[in-house]
């Protein structure tokens, strides 16, 4: 037998089998790879991956860590507003908007490594037991949270718990230790910081968030200004990121004539759907500013937007964030929800606000920074090529925010290096809380602006915080020059925060801060 022959006869056909065999593989590959391309748009390829893992990995699966950096990192392809919350995360925002939350009723500061009561919310449980502004917060059940440095979001959840239940608090009160044993109760969160004449026409009212609770808010504050003469009003929405759309809406028809329009929505999946003003609002006739920044978004840009298109009041302030989409809450029952982008907003010339995804679109607003951005107007960025008009013809851009009318840039001449070091050591808020403690009954009796202007306007501060500051923190002016210039922005900072240890609260602080607030004095004039 020629083996060679036969030899050469085998290797032709096993080339033949294994050539065939390569084809069908091939083949094979080819239609799975279709299939799984087939397969994108019906998740299929997450969920074997997923179980792929399920049968395979080497280690136990911790199922509840895997599932929530699936979702998060899938959302995050999406859009930057388009996230997941963990059930703790996902409650606190639903806290922050809801008008009310679960807890004790106090506000506090932490100046140094102790909470320190700011304000006793009326009818909160906390009034009604005797807790005080002033009071310092040694323990929350048998944590002891002074002293210690304790994380300020622990010890707020420490503090917060249902309605109906108990928690015992720890005061130290004149250098008394007093317990207290608390009922918790739903307590309200007001959405307005303060509101308030300026001068005998102009009111003043700034809102830090559209919650569910802002619309009667609004309402009250605006009749009580009104009933005191208002006839112009300064709304302040600095660093107001937004809340609940609706509530946005409500306002702004407050302002707007019948058939003014005021928002449009639209996504892939949403069909157009306008807002328009019903001309039932009762502040049509007020005269109105609205003052925005860097950090006024969603909500605030609707209301900013809807009055500067329909050419209602100026804008005064900064360039806003740029924030227009509008997101759908999904919740799940283990107390984790997902907000999901289902439309964009567009003003009532039709712009769009919302700025690009960049990739450092969390670090815009250092960028516009170090643009310039923030300070000389000329080097805001807009879109040319989005063009829009208001109902009376100027021109209004989209694509990256809300461009004010007036512009105000950041103030930095008053920033010394005298300032600077009493900033780091938060020496103003320590020195007016060494203050309230020594003259507590004076402050606590206040209720009069004009009264607390004239105790303020005696009281020694300057000499008493520049020997504060010496003593405490071993810092003092280089010379008389350095702290004149630092007096200028410092004093008022320090009368605001010793102002809101009176009853008149955060009414007094924003009002006395004005005096050094350049954007509202814009707005004035």
């Amino acid at each position: 037998m020629d083996w060679k022959k036969h030899s050469s006869i085998f290797v032709a056909l096993l080339g033949v089998v294994v050539g065939a065999l390569l084809v069908i593989t091939f083949d094979q590959y080819k239609a799975t790879r279709k299939k799984i391309r087939a397969e994108y748009g019906e998740w299929r390829k997450l969920n074997l991956i997923l179980e792929s893992v399920e049968d395979k990995y080497v280690d136990t699966i911790d199922y509840r860590v895997v599932t929530d950096a699936a979702i998060t990192a899938a959302l995050s392809s999406l859009d930057p507003h388009s996230v997941y919350m963990p059930p703790v995360e996902l409650e606190q925002s639903e806290a922050d908007l809801a008008g009310n939350f679960d807890g004790i009723g106090i506000q506090f500061n932490v100046p140094n490594d102790t909470a320190i009561v700011l304000e006793v919310i009326p009818g909160g449980p906390s009034e009604k037991i005797g807790l005080q502004p002033g009071d310092r917060l040694l323990q929350v059940g048998d944590e002891v949270i002074a002293g210690v440095k304790y994380p300020q979001d622990s010890m707020v959840r420490r503090i917060k718990g249902p309605s109906g239940t108990k928690v015992k608090v720890t005061v130290l009160r004149d250098g008394v230790e007093i317990p207290f044993e608390i009922t918790r109760d739903k307590i309200p969160v007001k959405s307005i910081d303060a509101s308030f004449m300026v001068n005998d026409t102009t009111g003043y009212l700034r809102l830090s968030k559209f919650s569910r609770s802002t619309t009667p808010e609004f309402l009250t504050a605006s009749l009580d200004l009104m009933s005191q003469g208002m006839r112009h009003l300064v709304f302040d929405l600095r660093d107001n990121t937004g809340g609940y759309m609706d509530q946005a809406l409500n306002l702004a028809n407050l302002f707007l004539p019948k058939g003014a329009k005021i928002v449009y929505l639209e996504g892939l999946h949403q069909p157009r759907e306008e807002y328009k003003a019903d001309g039932k609002g009762f502040l049509q006739d007020v005269g109105l500013t609205v003052l925005i920044n860097e950090a006024s978004a969603s909500s605030s840009e609707i209301f900013a937007g809807a009055i500067q298109d329909n050419d209602r009041g100026r804008i005064v302030g900064r360039r806003s964030f740029g924030k227009g989409l509008v997101q759908e809450p999904i919740y799940f029952t283990d107390g984790s929800g997902v907000r999901i982008t289902v439309a964009r907003y567009y003003t009532p010339s039709g712009r769009c606000i919302q700025k690009p995804y960049s990739a450092d679109y969390e670090y815009d607003i250092y960028k516009r920074y170090t643009d310039g951005e923030m300070t000389d107007a000329d080097s805001i960025k807009v879109n040319k090529d989005e063009e829009y008009h208001t109902v009376g013809g100027r021109i209004v851009y989209g694509g990256g925010g809300i461009v004010p009318d007036v512009f105000v840039p950041i103030d930095t001449t008053k920033v010394t290096s005298f300032y600077m070091k009493c900033s780091r050591k938060a020496t103003t808020m320590r020195f007016a809380s060494a203050y309230f403690d020594s003259h507590k009954s004076e402050l606590s009796s206040i209720e009069d602006y004009a009264a607390l202007l004239r105790y303020l306007d005696n009281a020694g501060l300057e000499s008493g915080f520049l020997d504060f500051a010496a003593s405490q923190d071993g810092i003092r002016p280089v010379n008389v020059d350095e702290w004149k210039e630092s007096a200028v922005y410092m004093m008022p900072q320090i009368r605001a925060l010793i102002g809101r240890y009176s009853k008149l609260g955060d009414k007094a602080y924003y009002h006395i801060f004005l005096e050094i607030d350049e954007t509202y004095k814009k707005a004035l004039n």
